[in-house]
């Protein structure tokens, strides 16, 4: 393994330029964003795939288990937004500092945000875990459900900050240049949760048998080994400085983006909270399932968020360095595949979804729920990639408030209002119907909103080649 030469440093999009040749600036934008997005996507398959597993496994013990875990799906959710939000102010304020050819800043940058995102983790998860009984309580839980959501969760929380290490550091990764090291230290971290959670979930090979807290433990052993191989390539590619000098400039630069980001980014689990809360009054059989076919869903929605994901870094740099035409045709492709993605899950999850589901659990009223979710909330996958394409675009832009302005929006006045109405009028199945409402009006809006954007901050920068 080299050293990250300034070349490779700065090397996400960097294309070699013919004049007068859109056609080959489409091309090339093409070819990169398939290529970022494709190891992204490889380490988010292994993410969720091991959360489908971890469900799978933890279905065979119970439904009560299976339902317990779906209630803290909102919560590990709303982390994992938190984590979300740093590594895109991060991301932000790196890729546009490379794309300057700022290099020894922006390696300044990742150090403290490094420093940064410890600190925050640590002090989130402890703050959380006095308060697990009442977040749970407020879900919906039962009194037989609510002790094994508590015992997974008091587990998960001692894994939180290795896992927003993990998290903050494929981001960073991506944005100085490396698509590749971060999809493959994702997926072995990944793999070591799959690997572990039989021995210590069933009690195989002498382990004790520890059911649901097992499956919380397999992702803490999995992310010290993630934290490790994280911390142990950052270092061997040269993308430290130990240079404290800074530090709250640092943190106030990475949180103009990053705290709108996290505030936007909480917004969904703060509806999917709302939402499980709606669903807790149709029984414990409807969580589960849902459940069960969330896991499901976002195994093909996990290609819109790294296709998102890949987004911010690549146009993070071409507008630092004023290559708005890349940035144009960047969105362009990103949104016309959204939609196509869309429309070939959805045919996939009409289709098979009954049958992916009867691999996941062979309860028939947790079969049935499961089939009426994949039969109406995919309808959304492909809009929901328009909205995290347009916020990933705008915070690469060091323009943080659209996508809070958005996500309130769509929380306040479509999201919640949507889902009680459904709730009233049909039922389970109408709170699934809300959902789709809103993500379709927000996706409208972000279009819009974004285009008109660009236009008008194209016009006060000065005009660089693409």
């Amino acid at each position: 393994m080299v050293k990250v030469s300034p070349e490779v440093f700065s090397k996400v999009g960097q294309a070699k330029k013919t004049p007068g040749s859109g056609h080959f600036v489409a091309g090339s934008v093409h070819r990169h964003l398939s290529r970022l997005t494709g190891f992204m996507l490889l380490g988010f398959v292994a993410v969720m795939g091991a959360n489908l597993i971890e469900a799978l496994y933890i279905s065979s013990i119970g439904t009560l288990e299976l339902a317990a875990l779906g209630f803290t799906f909102p919560v590990v959710m709303a982390l994992q937004s938190v984590t979300m939000g740093l590594g895109i102010g991060a991301s932000s304020v790196v890729s546009r500092s490379i794309g300057e050819n700022a290099l020894r800043p922006a390696k300044i940058l990742i150090t403290h945000s490094f420093v940064l995102v410890i600190v925050f983790a640590v002090i989130l998860g402890a703050s959380l875990y006095p308060f697990l009984e009442s977040i749970f309580r407020l879900l919906g839980a039962s009194e037989q459900v609510l002790p094994l959501a508590i015992s997974y969760m008091q587990i998960w929380l001692l894994g939180f900050p290795l896992f927003a290490i993990s998290m903050v550091g494929s981001t960073l990764m991506r944005a100085a240049g490396d698509a590749v090291k971060p999809s493959l230290l994702m997926t072995v971290g990944a793999g070591f949760q799959i690997f572990l959670g039989p021995f210590i979930i069933f009690g195989i090979a002498g382990f004790p048998q520890l059911g649901l807290t097992g499956a919380a433990l397999a992702f803490v052993i999995a992310r010290l080994i993630s934290f490790l191989m994280f911390a142990y390539y950052f270092k061997k590619d040269d993308l430290f400085i130990y240079e404290i000098e800074g530090f709250w400039s640092s943190c106030r630069e990475i949180l103009h983006v990053g705290l709108p980001a996290i505030l936007a980014n909480l917004i969904s689990p703060i509806s999917m909270s709302v939402i499980t809360r709606l669903l807790a009054g149709h029984g414990e059989v409807v969580i589960a399932g849902m459940s069960v076919a969330s896991r499901i869903e976002t195994m093909l929605a996990m290609v819109m968020w790294a296709v998102s994901m890949s987004v911010a870094p690549f146009i993070g740099q071409n507008w630092g360095a004023g290559k708005y035409l890349r940035v144009k045709s960047a969105l362009r492709v990103s949104n016309l595949f959204a939609l196509s993605w869309g429309f070939f899950s959805y045919c996939v999850l009409f289709l098979a979804g009954p049958y992916f589901i009867s691999l996941v659990n062979s309860d028939p009223e947790v079969i049935e729920v499961a089939a009426v979710y994949l039969m109406i909330t995919p309808l959304g996958i492909g809009l929901m990639g328009i909205v995290g394409i347009s916020n990933s675009t705008f915070n690469a832009l060091g323009k943080p408030v659209p996508p809070l302005v958005i996500s309130l929006m769509q929380m306040l006045f479509l999201s919640i209002p949507f889902a009680l109405l459904g709730d009233y009028l049909f039922g389970y199945k109408g709170i699934l119907m809300g959902g789709v409402g809103a993500v379709l009006v927000s996706a409208g809006v972000c279009f819009v909103w974004l285009r008109r954007t660009i236009r008008a901050e194209q016009e006060v920068e000065v005009p660089a080649s693409d």
